[in-house]
């Protein structure tokens, strides 16, 4: 915002502050009032509003240069330093001298519109301003160093000599505020299915939401819910750790879900069909082949986890089932079927110990 626009605010009004206020009490009240009117907190059109005119008013307060500028330029304007005319430290100077100096510093023309403003050269005001100063600065008096300008509001660069109110050197940058860290607890189905969820951060509660197929340790960036920026910059983000409970029967690999499917010995060898409930409860029906292992994995596709990128299959992965204790008939069953399957049981054999030994390799 430009100076000469200062005669027309009230920045300690606009924080809810007195002119006498610490910079500590300045920053304490820009805070609680970024946090009750930022536009990711509030999204009314006067709250938008505010949070603009209060991060004006911190700009300026909360640097000591600027806030000094902004009391002396309050004063001047409302009547609170007056000139007598005539002669004083520096020469003599016209109603046009004054009119044209402080149309520069207020964008005002001079003659009809120009504001009355009137100076003494009884001494430095209550911000330490003389008259001398304020000569000085029209006939470029009480400079120090090449290219620059001293004058009673601040230091001014070589780009803005002549003009007593250039922007200043060091002026804050809007500062991106720092990011946060949280952590939420999920079921397998919220995962699955996606989940929203309440949240706190910057004094305020909203709800985020966990999209469909979040993993266990995955890490969600929700932007603008981390902390509060500095002087008009943006909020910094929120990082939310994820931990998924496990399920009894089904776990996630990417977009697949997988469940372990009991088949009995004879199923194995001789191949069926079975009936399962998917992840949502409906039934599917699977075809185990004819001579499959434990660890055959068979895909039923689009029975998977739904996201945007697409949707995953269901794998049933076999798990051959044999029973603890058999009575007396189905051991020699077991046994009968062990002499019908003698060839292939060495093979077996064999081929547990080709595995198990590494001298002949």
């Amino acid at each position: 915002m430009a100076e000469n626009e200062w005669l027309n605010k009230d920045f300690y009004a606009t924080l809810g502050v007195s002119k006498d206020a610490s910079q500590e009490e300045i920053t304490k009240a820009y805070r609680k009032l970024a946090r009750k009117y930022h536009p990711d907190l509030n999204k009314t059109t006067e709250a938008e509003d505010k949070f603009k005119n209060i991060s004006e008013a911190y700009d300026v307060l909360n640097n000591s240069e600027q806030r000094k500028r902004y009391d002396a330029i309050r004063q001047f304007g409302m009547g609170g330093a007056r000139f007598a005319g005539g002669s004083g430290a520096g020469g003599t100077y016209s109603s046009a001298d004054f009119s044209d100096l402080f149309g520069s510093m207020f964008s005002g023309a001079s003659g009809q519109g120009a504001q009355n403003i009137r100076f003494s050269t009884s001494g430095a005001g209550a911000e330490g301003i003389d008259i001398n100063d304020i000569l000085g600065m029209m006939n470029g008096m009480g400079g120090s160093g090449a290219g620059s300008t001293a004058s009673p509001f601040g230091r001014r660069s070589a780009a803005g000599n002549g003009n007593p109110f250039a922007p200043r050197e060091g002026a804050h940058e809007p500062v991106k505020g720092g990011n946060k860290n949280a952590s939420i607890t999920l079921s397998f189905r919220q995962a699955v299915n996606g989940a929203t969820v309440s949240l706190g951060s910057l004094g305020n509660k909203f709800k985020a939401h966990i999209p469909a197929g979040v993993r266990d340790g995955q890490k969600i960036r929700v932007a603008g819910k981390g902390k509060a920026g500095q002087f008009g910059g943006a909020n910094g983000d929120l990082y939310i750790a994820v931990t998924v409970r496990p399920d009894p029967v089904f776990t996630s690999d990417g977009q697949d879900l997988r469940m372990v499917l009991p088949v009995t010995y004879e199923e194995s060898v001789l191949g069926t069909s079975v009936t399962v409930h998917d992840f949502k409860g409906d039934s599917v029906e699977i075809t185990v082949p004819a001579g499959s292992d434990s660890g055959t994995e068979i895909r039923v596709p689009g029975r998977g986890i739904h996201t945007k990128k697409g949707t995953g299959d269901l794998v049933a992965v076999t798990s051959i089932r044999v029973p603890k204790k058999i009575s007396k008939a189905q051991e020699k069953a077991v046994a009968d079927l062990s002499e019908a399957m003698e060839d292939f049981d060495n093979t077996v054999s064999e081929s547990r110990l080709d595995k198990g030994s590494s001298k002949h390799r």
